[in-house]
Formats: C-alpha cells, structure tokens, sequence
C-alpha cells in the first residue's frame, strides 16, 4: 500500500486490552497498511495496550479532549467514545496522516453486500484483500470531495435488497447517515457532540451546515452488541438506556428527529431522521426564476 503511506487506520479502544477484536478482524481480512489504536491516559489498561501493541499505541490526554467537547450534559461520568473521536484529527496529524479510517473496537466482519454485477448476496461475503477496498474508498473520497465517508451497517440491510441502502446502491444513490467507520481529511474535521449517540449527532449537525456526509451501500461492517460485550461503552448505554441515548440527537436538531419504535418482538424506543428537514436540498433546475 505504498500509495497510501500518509493514511491509517485509527481504532478507538477503551478497556479492551486484549480483545481488540477489529484489530484481528482486519489482519483476517489480509490488511496490510497502518493501524494506530488511539488510548486515553486514564485508561487502566494502557500498559497492557503498550505491552501488547507497542508503537500501534497512540495515547492522547483525556482532559484536553474533554476541554474541547460539549458532551451536551453535567453529567459527571467521563467514559465516552466521543473524546476520542475528536481528538483523533490533532493525535493523527502529530504522527504525519492525512487521511484516517476511524473505527471503533468490536468489528468482526468486514463484507460485500452485492456482487460485481450489482446482484444482492447473502453468501460468499467475507472480504478477502481488504487493502483493496480501503484504497478504492479512499480514492473516492478525495476525488468526490467529500467531508466524510462511512462503510455501511448490518442493520441498515433488513430487509435485503429491499432496504433503503440496498436500493439507493442499487441505483447509484448513497445514504446521509455516517456511523461507526468513517473516512475522514485531517485537515477538515467534522466534530462530534453528545455523550452518546455521537455520530447520529454528527451527521444531522455537520449534515444540515451542508457537509458532504455518505454511507458507501456496497460494504457493510458486523460489530459485536453494544450491551453484551465487556468495556468500550457497554457501562455508559446499560446505565442510560435507549431513551437518553435517542434524546441528545433530539437535542441537537428538534426539526428533524424524533422518538419512534424500533423492532417487532422487543421494540425499543430510537430516533428517527426527517430527512427532508436534516440536509441542503437540491431544488430541480426546472423551478429555476426566469
């Protein structure tokens, strides 16, 4: 991956030592370029995390990135992923990168939802030469000008090639939304706010100022369950629940979200995105004042 010497992969990771399980993911999947695990300097495993990562090993001061978040509550907890996630330009920038994929720590899988003749699959998935994928990304990225660009979720594929990200792949449209992997320029930072649900935040607040914020449909990532897996946020969402969560999106931007159900045998409350009252519009020509 000579091109692409100024790029890197930054996973977020908190209390999760040894069982940084994108890390291995993305070895699987024959990654090849490089990775840097952003750590706090109060995280009680940060000596494991050397040990075991050695220079892989970023840290950055937890109070300054603090400083520099509105965690949008006076809440006195400071476990939040949003920290690391705006800090993550500054320590990237330290270390020579001008282009990051910002990942969290608990990917298992990194998969093809179509086919090269754009056919919906649901087997032969598994993404083999990830290198590949990555710099096509990348490459799309800085040639489309973008402000950020996301791979897709599992979850935004219920429904198959009926769902909404499969159709707008299916006919060369693309998604608003941005969570979870995110393909950013140092130089052009996007912030987050809100202690959780930080990068709904995102997208919504960066989104309505007319940033150029994409999901790319075609590759969609797994990560493991928010509330079963020890460390990261599990802690923070178990303690505040769905509720509190979907409200600080509602916070940032009352004209496009609101509280729905989500789910058919166990619903629980989420948000959900007006999309029409979230993003700049492009008004068809033919309205045009003569």
């Amino acid at each position: 991956m000579r091109t692409m010497h100024n790029f890197s992969v930054f996973i977020l990771t908190n209390g999760r030592a040894d069982n940084v399980i994108t890390y291995k993911t993305l070895k699987n999947s024959d990654y090849t370029g490089n990775i840097r695990l952003l750590v706090d300097d109060e995280d009680k495993q940060l000596e494991k995390y050397k040990k075991n990562y050695k220079d892989e090993v970023i840290v950055f001061n937890k109070q300054e990135a603090i400083d520099m978040t509105d965690s949008m509550d006076n809440f006195k907890k400071r476990n939040s992923v949003v920290y690391a996630r705006n800090i993550v330009y500054k320590k990237a920038k330290e270390k020579g990168f001008k282009y990051i994929l910002v990942l969290d720590d608990d990917y298992s899988f990194f998969g093809n939802c179509f086919n090269s003749k754009r056919e919906y699959i649901t087997s032969g998935t598994t993404i083999r030469k990830l290198d590949r994928y990555i710099k096509a990304m990348l490459d799309f990225f800085i040639n489309s000008k973008l402000d950020c660009l996301a791979m897709a979720q599992g979850g935004d594929f219920i429904g198959g090639s009926s769902s909404g990200v499969a159709k707008k792949y299916l006919n060369n449209q693309y998604s608003r939304k941005a969570m979870n992997a995110f393909f950013f320029d140092v130089d052009n930072p996007l912030y987050f706010k809100g202690r959780i649900n930080e990068d709904v935040n995102m997208y919504i607040k960066e989104g309505s100022t007319g940033k150029k914020i994409l999901t790319f449909g075609r590759i969609r990532l797994e990560q493991k369950q928010t509330q079963s897996n020890q460390g990261g946020l599990t802690d923070i969402y178990l303690d505040l629940g769905t509720f509190v969560k979907s409200f600080y999106s509602i916070m940032i931007n009352p004209s496009c979200v609101k509280l729905t159900k989500m789910g058919v045998v166990s619903p629980r409350i989420h948000h959900k995105i007006i999309w029409r009252n979230a993003v700049p519009q492009i008004i068809d020509e033919r309205y045009k004042k003569r």
